[in-house]
Formats: structure tokens, sequence, C-alpha cells
């Protein structure tokens, strides 16, 4: 059997750019053959191609046995990538409509999750209970943080809107609605003890209020950027916040006094991305942009060591509750595990992405990360070992949390879902 090849040369005016190979409608995966289709049939109309003696460059002979079957060749021409299509989450809640920013669990019932999103709006909801959800309603852009209160009594949502509005948990009520800052709320806090919110916002202020009494306590101004992350020191006594001008300030909640300003030459050179705190309130420890993780004395304002060993920037950082060690993940693909008393890295964990976010499972040894790639992973913080990979994302992962009897961990993804994994097995 003789098989004719010919030449058909058609001139290309739609040379796709690498942003469209990278697109789902234009995937690299395809087939040869079906790349040369899809550039020839460009939406120009070529006319009808005929065929003569003349176009025939070779003739080759080729065995009948060799040929493929049509309907292998129907099954290899597939348009679709291949896709995992594996999900280990146990329930799925899907009631946003926009990408998920943020999501927080309830310290006092274990099925009660709160999450935010692109869709401006807040959801109140319970694992298990798929019939159930509480919608927090009137933010007017995207929710981008929340918190429960230490008694899990009050719910804070904070928006670009730049409002905060709380609502009781239990009626289902909004409160209150916090105002002041000029632009959108970037975190918000409660205080360990108290119903006082704190909250840092994009117009480089932070303020704080009484969310019993709805009323304005005091603001704290001196950044010169984006406060970016903060928090009130375990003791209460003491406010930390780090902001886009790569400083670190400490601030005294009741007088609104700047007791330190931390910034210069040994400490970062690029804006602040995260911070968490020891539980003596002593030390603060401090993540950027410029892949630095720093540790300063909350009492002196100084830098007492420096933690490097990140060639990107610093997405998530937390404190072991067993250990004197530190967890910090980055857009380098790694997670480092710190031993804080000697500042050098007990252990890296090599992503297939960046890292976004994290949490330590409680008390125990080992540490969750979420991940650009979709994947949340489960690390031992002894051996350096993925424990375990669960699926189920199909876009990056923002923020992640645990239940506190342990017993589930709750990831938000940019593919409007947010997914509950049991993770009894580490407890």
């Amino acid at each position: 059997m003789f098989v004719c090849c010919f030449l058909i040369c058609v001139e290309d005016h739609h040379k796709p750019s690498l942003l469209h190979l990278r697109s789902p409608g234009y995937r690299e995966t395809r087939s040869k053959k079906r790349g040369i289709m899809s550039t020839a049939n460009d939406g120009e109309d070529h006319g009808e191609v005929f065929i003569n003696e003349d176009d025939i460059i070779q003739e080759i002979n080729v065995d009948e046995e060799d040929l493929p079957d049509a309907a292998d060749d129907a099954d290899s021409g597939s348009d679709a990538e291949p896709y995992d299509e594996a999900d280990d989450s146990m329930h799925i809640f899907t009631g946003h409509t926009g990408e998920l920013y943020t999501v927080a669990c309830s310290p006092t019932d274990a099925q009660l999750v709160a999450t935010g999103a692109g869709d401006d709006k807040g959801f109140l909801w319970k694992i298990g209970q798929g019939d159930w959800a509480f919608e927090l309603q009137g933010h007017k852009d995207s929710v981008s943080c929340l918190a429960f209160s230490y008694d899990g009594q009050l719910v804070a949502s904070g928006s670009f809107d730049g409002i905060i509005q709380v609502w009781d948990v239990s009626s289902g009520t909004l409160k209150c609605t916090l105002d002041g800052p000029g632009a959108g709320i970037e975190w918000v806090k409660w205080h360990p003890r108290g119903h006082i919110v704190l909250a840092g916002s994009e117009d480089s202020t932070v303020w704080m209020w009484n969310a019993d009494k709805g009323t304005y306590l005091n603001s704290f101004s001196g950044h010169a950027s984006a406060v970016t992350c903060g928090d009130f020191t375990p003791d209460g006594k003491t406010v930390c916040t780090g902001s886009d001008d790569a400083s670190l300030r400490v601030w005294n909640p009741k007088t609104g006094e700047n007791i330190h300003v931390v910034k210069g030459h040994f400490y970062h050179a690029d804006g602040l991305t995260c911070l968490t705190i020891t539980s003596d309130s002593s030390l603060v420890l401090t993540g950027s942009k410029d892949g630095s993780v720093h540790c300063v004395n909350i009492a002196t304002g100084k830098v007492v060591s420096s933690l490097a060993s990140h060639t990107d920037s610093v997405e998530c950082i937390a404190l072991s509750a067993s250990s004197p060690w530190a967890a910090t993940g980055s857009m380098d693909q790694n997670l480092i595990i710190w031993d804080l008393q000697h500042s050098l890295p007990r252990c890296t964990c090599e992503h297939e992405d960046g890292v976004t976010s994290l949490t330590w499972l409680g008390a125990t040894r080992y540490v969750a990360t979420g991940c650009v790639d979709g994947r949340v992973r489960i690390w031992d913080s002894l051996s350096g070992e993925c424990m375990k990979t669960l699926r189920g994302h199909t876009d990056a992962i923002q923020s992640l949390a645990m239940s506190p009897d342990g017993a589930h961990l709750v990831s938000v993804s940019l593919d409007e879902t947010a997914r509950v994994f049991e993770i009894d097995e580490f407890h």
C-alpha cells in the first residue's frame, strides 16, 4: 500500500500570542495534526483545495497493520486536556458566585464556617449540612477578610468597600456597621478577651472599635502605604502592624501612641505581607515580598534574628503551639520549618507552585499548606515529608482554616468553592 504526502502552504494571518496558547481555548496539548487544522481554519476562506499528481512529494510504502484504527484516532484527538477529577473533600460549599478569598472557623462550634468572596458576599454555613447557609448581606465590594470573636458569639466581615459589619452568630442579626477607613479593609482581628475589633486599611491607617456598642475607640496613623497585616498581642496590651511601606509599627491600643517603628537596613527591603506573634507576647515574626523573615523584640523594637532562605515573596507565617518552631510559605514554592532557637531551617518542603496559605494542625507536628496549584498538602514538620495531598480544587487556594475540634480542614479557592477535608488521622 502506498501513502501520498502533500504539501499545502497557507499563510497565517492570525498567529496566536503566548497568552492565547496558554488559554483553555487554545491548548498546547493539542496534537500536531489539530494544531495545523486550527491554524488553517482561522476564519479565512481559502477556497477549495485541489490535489493533482504534481503535488505529490513522496510515496511511502506502509503496512496496513501499522495504520491507526479510526476509533483510536478519535480517542487520541480529543480537545480536552487530561484533567485530574479526584476530589478528596467530604463537603463542598458552592453558595458564592465569585472567587473566594477568606475563610474562618468558629472557635466554639465545630461545624460553623464563615467565607467571603469577590461576589460582595459573606456566608455562614455548616460542615455536613448542605441545606443550611446564612448570607452576610450589605457589602458593596469584595469581602476580603473574616474573623470570629474569641467566644464565637460575633463574626466580623471586612470588605474592599471600607466597611466592617459585625454579626450576632446565634440570632443571625447585624449587630453594627463600623466605618472610618477611606479605602478597602485588608484584615480584621478581635481582641483576645473582648469584643474589640481591629482592622487595617489600604489607606495606610488602622482602626479600632467597640463591637458591643458599635463605637469608635481609636485610630493609628503613621504608615505610608497599605497596612497589610496586624494583630493584638496575645496579652491584649499591644498592637503590631505591618505595611507595604516595608515597616513594622508597635502601638499602645489605649492611647494610640506609636511605641516603635522598625524599618531600614537591618529589616525588610520591601512591603510586609504577614506577621505572627509568640504566645508570651514578646516577639513578632514578619514576612515580606522580598523573601525575608525577621524576628523583632516587641518591648525594644529591635530585630533579634533574621531567617534567610526564601527566594520569593513570603505569603504566610505561623508558629507551632508545641515547639519553638515557625512555618513560612512562599511563592518560591517552598514551605520552610524554622528552629527559632537557632534561627535555622529544620526542613524545606517543596511544592509544585507557590504556597499561599498555611496552618498548623492544632498542637500536632503537622502543617497544612494551600498552593497555587489548587492542592492542599499536609506535612510532617519533623521529617519534612508530605503525608497527604488533598485534591478537589481547580484553581489557587487563598486561605485555610481548621475546625476547633481538629477534625476538619476548610480551604477556599479562586475556583469559587470552599471545600472541607477530613483530617482526623492527624489529630
